[in-house]
């Protein structure tokens, strides 16, 4: 068929990839024709099963291979021979597909043991008891759980929400407060609401995956907004304004993903002037709010959600898995929503929002996130320490929050070095998955709850060394 050179600078998964695909344009394996399977070929080449599980997703999404349950892998019937393209991403890139794999993988592969590039906290590190506490005591109160719920989600939570938010100064009624399967959900309606196909939209840049692939797929431009250690590049976002007149501003300033970065107040004064003068709205994500121990102003405290929405949610503390966000918008604009999600998927988990509010009322509730923000800054601390006596540069330090944005001068391809991690069960997240433009990147994002283990930090020895 084709053989690998394990000593070629090529990541064995790009061989396979690239073997595969010249088999197939060649014409030496035909439409309809089977693939080995997937211990066949690990067995066959003397690799590991997870490296052909990936090179064979990497030929499904780019249109080679079609994955048939409980056959196998098969060659793609294809109509033209070139790679399919991400619209707005050029074909050299090459990096369009990895990034919807990486999102995939992500949530797939829970085989993975080790994930200092994912995106949330450890079970232990999560408010279990209080959630287990809160399932006892709706099992037992006798509580109707039948029927959908209240379109705008369950009645005492969003009071609770609105009291949470005048604690942060951000005047609201519960009218206001729309409850959301997770914030994904949130920013989804809000751009769907928003957008439309060509708009220009800004973002964060560096920023959200999810965001960024959401807004691709509906079609707007995505304008980059350079962000610092500080919040934003306020001179090239105001060039940007100017040039694109945005519909909307995706951003957010606390705790940043991935760089962990905070925006200054002056820089959201700035933000703030620029919606005014060039009417756009701006959409704060600010689902880290409660890993952050210093009270901040935020977008919505020092607009008072005139032309911003609040976006936030519960599943990052208390778990992923009860998938609680909520927004909070200007009257009409929250009205749209509230329709829109009804349209979309009637209400969302009246149980699950239940579950939230038992836990949120534990009287332990507050004692566990003192807990978690100390944890947290430790871990910063620590894995802060290592990363630089390794040789990588950090982009900010927060001591609080989830991440760290790093690099290091002798490791520029973040994606390869991504590649060569999988293959030793390490995840990491390689910087061209948060670029708005998928441009190669040489950072990382480092999970600081996830990347103090010995195994991670032997990897990364020995890729300085090589």
């Amino acid at each position: 068929m084709f053989s690998l050179d394990v000593k070629s600078p090529t990541p064995l998964v790009m061989q396979i990839v690239d073997g595969f695909r010249d088999l197939i344009l060649s014409g030496s394996l035909r439409a309809g024709a089977k693939a080995p399977s997937i211990r066949q070929f690990a067995h066959a080449h003397s690799v590991s099963v997870y490296t052909v599980v990936d090179a064979y997703d990497r030929l499904v999404a780019l249109g080679y291979l079609v994955s048939r349950p409980h056959s196998g892998f098969f060659v793609r019937r294809r109509e033209v021979t070139s790679h399919p393209a991400v619209a707005g991403v050029s074909e050299g890139a090459n990096h369009n597909f990895d990034s919807m794999w990486y999102l995939r993988r992500v949530f797939e592969n829970r085989g993975l043991r080790m994930k200092p590039g994912c995106g949330w906290l450890p079970g232990d590190w999560l408010f279990e008891e209080g959630l287990r506490r809160s399932l006892r005591s709706l099992a037992a109160d006798g509580s109707d759980l039948g029927g959908y719920g209240e379109p705008k989600g369950f009645a005492p939570l969003r009071q609770l929400v609105r009291d949470l938010l005048v604690e942060q100064e951000i005047a609201v009624s519960a009218h206001q407060v729309l409850l959301t399967q997770g914030s994904s959900q949130a920013m989804d309606l809000v751009a769907r609401r928003l957008v439309r196909p060509g708009d220009a939209v800004l973002v964060d840049d560096p920023g959200y995956p999810n965001l960024l692939f959401m807004l691709r797929f509906l079609g707007a431009r995505l304008i980059g907004v350079p962000r610092t250690p500080n919040g934003y590049d306020l001179v090239a976002l105001e060039a940007l304004v100017q040039e694109h007149r945005p519909k909307v501003f995706f951003t957010q300033p606390r705790l940043q993903s991935p760089t962990g970065s905070v925006a200054h107040l002056f820089h959201l004064h700035k933000v703030v002037q620029l919606s005014e003068k060039y009417q756009f709205t701006v959409v704060e994500n600010d689902i880290y709010a409660d890993l952050d121990a210093e009270p901040r102003p935020s977008l919505a405290s020092l607009d008072q959600l005139q032309r911003v929405v609040y976006i936030s949610s519960f599943s990052k503390t208390i778990s992923p898995n009860i998938r609680v966000g909520f927004m909070a918008a200007p009257p009409d604009l929250l009205e749209d929503m509230a329709q829109l999600k009804m349209i979309s998927g009637l209400t969302s988990s009246e149980f699950n929002e239940r579950l939230a509010y038992g836990a949120l009322v534990d009287g332990r509730w507050r004692k566990h996130l003192r807990s978690l923000r100390d944890r947290l800054a430790q871990s910063h601390q620590r894995v802060a320490q290592k990363l630089e006596s390794l040789g990588f540069g950090l982009f900010s330090e927060p001591k609080a929050g989830l991440f760290l944005w790093a690099r290091h001068p002798d490791m520029p391809n973040a994606t390869e070095l991504a590649y060569k991690a999988a293959e030793q069960d390490i995840l990491l997240g390689p910087g061209h998955l948060f670029s708005a433009t998928l441009a190669p990147s040489p950072w990382l994002r480092f999970n600081v709850a996830y990347t103090d283990q010995p195994q991670v930090w032997q990897f990364l020895e020995a890729q300085r060394a090589g």
